[in-house]
C-alpha cells in the first residue's frame, strides 16, 4: 500500500506542477503583447475497473485515472497531415484495493470523426507496483512477469463544448512476451477531459 500511496502523491505533484507551468506561461506576453502557446493540451480524469476479465478485477476493484496530454510538438499545414502528429502524454492509474497501480507515459493519436465526436489510440510504456510471479491461486493479483510494460490504450470520445469532452477508454498493459509471465492487465473506464 506505501507504493499505492507514494503513486499517487507523485502523481498529484505532478499535476500541480504542470498546471503551475501552464499558469506561468498563460500570464508571461511575448514580444508582440501577446501570450505565448501552452505547454499543456489537455488534462484527463475518471474512474477504470480493474482487469474485470482477470484475477484483479474478479470483485469489482477500481482506479482513479489520470492524464496529461502536451501540445503537438509542431503542426503541420494541412488538417490530414496533423491527424499523424501524435502528443506526447503522462499518466496514472491509482488502484482502491491495493491491487496493481502504474505510471505510464507515451504518445496519442487523436482523430475526430465529426466536429462533436472523436477516437484516439495511445502507444507507451508503464511503471507498476504489481507482481511479476502469483503463486498463491488466491492472491487476486496477476503475474504481469516483470516492469516495464507495454501500454496501448483506445478512446471513443464526445466534444460537450470548446474545452470539455467525455470518452470511454479500454486500455491494456503486458510486457509482449519480454518475461515468461504474460497475462498483463485490461482495464475499461470513463474520463473527462478539459482542453486549454
Amino acid at each position: 500500500m506505501r507504493v499505492s500511496k507514494a503513486l499517487g502523491l507523485s502523481l498529484l505533484v505532478l499535476f500541480a506542477g504542470s498546471t503551475s507551468l501552464y499558469a506561468a506561461d498563460a500570464r508571461k506576453p511575448s514580444a508582440q503583447g501577446s501570450s505565448q502557446p501552452s505547454l499543456l493540451s489537455e488534462f484527463r480524469g475518471g474512474f477504470s475497473a480493474q482487469d474485470p476479465w482477470g484475477p484483479e478485477g474478479e470483485d469489482g476493484s477500481a482506479n482513479l485515472t489520470g492524464e496529461i496530454l502536451f501540445a503537438k510538438p509542431f503542426t503541420a499545414s494541412d488538417l490530414f497531415t496533423s491527424y499523424f502528429i501524435p502528443r506526447p502524454h503522462i499518466g496514472g492509474s491509482l488502484n482502491f484495493d491495493d491491487r496493481t497501480s502504474f505510471a505510464y507515459a507515451g504518445l496519442t493519436w487523436t482523430f475526430d470523426i465529426t466536429p462533436s465526436l472523436f477516437v484516439e489510440g495511445s502507444l507507451g510504456g508503464a511503471i507498476h507496483n504489481g507482481e511479476d510471479k502469483v503463486t498463491d491461486p488466491f492472491a487476486n493479483r496477476q503475474s504481469l512477469g516483470c516492469s516495464p510494460l507495454f501500454r496501448e490504450s483506445g478512446s471513443v470520445g464526445v466534444r460537450l463544448s470548446a474545452n470539455w469532452s467525455v470518452m470511454a477508454t479500454i486500455e491494456h498493459l503486458s510486457n509482449a512476451g519480454a518475461c515468461s509471465e504474460n497475462r498483463g492487465l485490461t482495464n475499461v473506464g470513463a474520463r473527462v477531459g478539459y482542453s486549454f
